[in-house]
């Protein structure tokens, strides 16, 4: 392994911060959580930034020791977890779009390309897929357009964990199921969803309740298709809407944003193969609203 790192083998269960604090003692306990905000931390060689992940006997930890960029991006809306010479993760706030649409218009794209000048690089975002304004989460921007036409023509093959968590309206009677229709657009871009073939896209969704308040349920959904609006229409078809969504919903908002979180993406790396794996931790809102039941 080359002599930028520390590699530490785990020899007792232990979350990841506490078993750092323990091995690297010369660090303190911010240094370690700066460099795990910094993705500058592998289990097993793979990236994550959780700090409470729990290690096993036999994997392996890496401590990156090279310093970090100081071009960090100041944006409530976007925060960059990951970034190569050929892509950026970011997570996305609730309240911006993914991409321009129309002038002025508030959008991580514009965010980044600002981003990628005030750090000196000859590059632009380019869109790979999108999530609606009112979702937060993880989304993937390609640094340049091969890169981006890779992603684009390989989506299904290189993404191969993508899963959303949402509090839903009610307590949903089944633990975990598959919900399938067809998804169609009418002419004011309203989506409907049909148990037959409407001439609309066919769409999959799994889902597994992860808790149960008295008016509302924490839902974890993964897509195996990845249709327009297609989380929040299929919530809609169990009776269960997703909270604040104004379009599909019941007016049910106890946390006056959508409830829709976009929170893990795991694909093969478009340029190297590795696998890349993102999670981040469910938001508190849809935590604390459950608890208020």
């Amino acid at each position: 392994m080359a002599n930028d790192s520390y590699i530490i083998p785990v020899k007792e269960e232990a979350p990841l911060l506490e078993f750092l604090l323990k091995s690297l003692p010369h660090l303190s306990r911010n240094k370690i959580k700066d460099i795990l905000q910094g993705r500058g931390i592998t289990v097993n060689g793979k990236c994550t930034t959780q700090f409470d992940l729990p290690l096993k006997p036999g994997q392996t930890v890496a401590v990156s020791k090279q310093k970090r960029s100081r071009n960090i991006l100041q944006s409530r809306y976007v925060k960059i977890v990951y970034e190569d010479r050929w892509l950026v993760v970011v997570e996305k706030n609730v309240g911006i779009l993914s991409m321009a649409a129309g002038h002025k218009s508030l959008n991580v794209k514009a965010v980044l390309d600002d981003y990628f000048v005030k750090s000196r690089q000859n590059c632009r975002a380019h869109v790979v897929h999108r999530l609606d304004r009112e979702t937060s989460g993880l989304m993937i921007y390609a640094k340049d357009m091969e890169t981006e036409q890779i992603l684009e023509h390989n989506w299904h093959d290189i993404v191969y964990d993508r899963r959303y968590v949402a509090l839903l309206s009610g307590v949903m009677e089944q633990d975990n199921g598959t919900i399938t229709s067809w998804l169609k657009d009418n002419k004011a871009y309203f989506t409907y969803s049909s148990p037959v073939d409407n001439g609309g896209k066919f769409a999959i969704t799994h889902f597994t309740t992860l808790r149960r308040g008295d008016n509302h349920s924490l839902v974890e959904f993964k897509l195996e298709t990845g249709r327009k609006n297609q989380i929040r229409v299929h919530s809609a078809d169990m009776n269960h809407p997703v909270c604040g969504d104004i379009k599909y919903g019941n007016g049910d908002n106890p946390v006056h944003r959508l409830c829709l979180h976009a929170y893990k993406l795991c694909f093969h790396h478009p340029r190297t193969g590795e696998p890349m794996e993102f999670e981040t931790p469910f938001p508190r809102d849809f935590k604390q609203a459950l608890k208020q039941n």
